[in-house]
């Protein structure tokens, strides 16, 4: 059954109404950073235990940042993160 009241809203305003926005967005950013890291690692034929070395960190944090379900991750690993992918981390508020 279509809800009338919700045709023409958007996704983010669905989610929104049931404080599930920033989860949803997290689990997303994540999502792509996971993949990002495991496609660098797989171009680049290196290890866990190798990007551990590399990121200075332990193979157990390498698990979390691999993991696309953990959101827990600090500002420093995504950095970290960012500089491996010979990215730039830019942060904002909107």
């Amino acid at each position: 059954m279509i809800d009338e009241n919700r045709v023409g809203s958007d996704f983010d305003d669905f989610l929104a109404e049931r404080g599930l926005l920033e989860e949803a967005e997290a689990a997303a950013i994540k999502k792509v950073m996971a993949y990002e890291l495991e496609q660098a690692m797989k171009e680049r034929k290196m290890t866990k235990t190798r990007l551990a070395q590399e990121l200075k960190t332990s193979r157990t944090a390498i698990d979390r940042l691999l993991d696309p379900e953990n959101t827990s991750i600090t500002l420093k690993n995504i950095e970290k993160i960012a500089k491996f992918l010979g990215k730039r981390l830019v942060i904002s508020f909107a």
